[in-house]
């Protein structure tokens, strides 16, 4: 954890990255900074994809589990990948998917 806040929690991922998850309707009104001010917030059901190595895969099913997060669907892509796909609490659907769905270089 990098920061987490009443309207916002900020996460290290993978020492290279960082995650920012906001509290909904937290960021409706604009909030100053030394950069500006800034409103943003989203409603309805939204879709969030990470990506996890192959590997990952088989642990998070379990951590999953554990955790009493039901898995909605799985797939497996054409091209060898996989796609894990749940809900978090206020419904938005989030897919933990590993690589090869999409030709990148990176």
């Amino acid at each position: 954890m990098i920061l987490s806040g009443e309207r916002l929690a900020a996460l290290r991922v993978a020492e290279r990255d960082v995650l920012l998850l906001f509290k909904k309707g937290g960021s409706v009104s604009p909030t100053a900074a030394s950069e500006g001010v800034l409103a943003h917030d989203g409603s309805g059901q939204l879709h969030l994809a990470l990506s996890i190595a192959a590997a990952d895969l088989d642990p998070w099913r379990t951590w999953l589990a554990e955790h009493h997060v039901a898995i909605e669907r799985e797939i497996a892509w054409d091209g060898g990948s996989q796609s894990l796909y749940f809900r978090d609490p206020d419904g938005h659907l989030l897919e933990l998917a590993t690589p090869g769905i999409w030709s990148l270089s990176w």
